[in-house]
């Protein structure tokens, strides 16, 4: 696997709920992986990047290891989707994500306090965490979703 973790984001909208998320993950380049999730620790021997779109990472239909913040709506309506990480030179990091039928002003606060808990209750100190936030609007009669992924490093066949 890359050392590297690419944050990837993008928003979309469609008939459906989950052709919107499809949408929306297209939009950031990972709409061809199963994505599999994991909590928030970032390896002490990974870097991360953000990238809005992420690169080519394998095969379409590999898995892709990543951390996601992802919010669905139906419109008319918003949703936001907002990811906050915390690097600490060569030791472990974290990431903390927020979503929500709300604005980006209140998920990047959320996402904010929850890194800031999650490093205190590692009693670890970290630089600013940096964080990225999108919002999206549905119109009526169509769903909107909005995500920002963290994947890590390039993708494994499932089987």
């Amino acid at each position: 696997m890359s050392s590297r973790i690419r944050v990837a984001w993008g928003t979309g909208a469609a008939p459906t709920e989950m052709a919107a998320y499809d949408a929306a993950l297209a939009d950031a380049n990972l709409h061809n992986y199963n994505l599999v999730g994991v909590s928030s620790v970032i390896p002490a021997d990974a870097g991360v990047d953000a990238v809005g779109t992420a690169p080519d990472l394998g095969p379409a239909g590999n898995k892709l290891t990543v951390v996601e913040a992802h919010a669905n709506t139906a419109g008319p309506g918003h949703t936001s989707a907002a990811l906050a990480w915390a690097e600490r030179g060569d030791d472990p990091g974290l990431f903390y994500e927020a979503a929500g039928e709300t604005s980006d002003d209140d998920v990047e606060s959320r996402v904010t306090a929850g890194i800031e808990a999650g490093l205190d209750l590692r009693g670890w100190d970290a630089d600013d965490p940096a964080v990225r936030s999108v919002t999206v609007e549905a119109e009526p009669g169509e769903h909107a979703a909005a995500v920002v992924v963290a994947a890590y490093g390039d993708s494994d066949p499932v089987c």
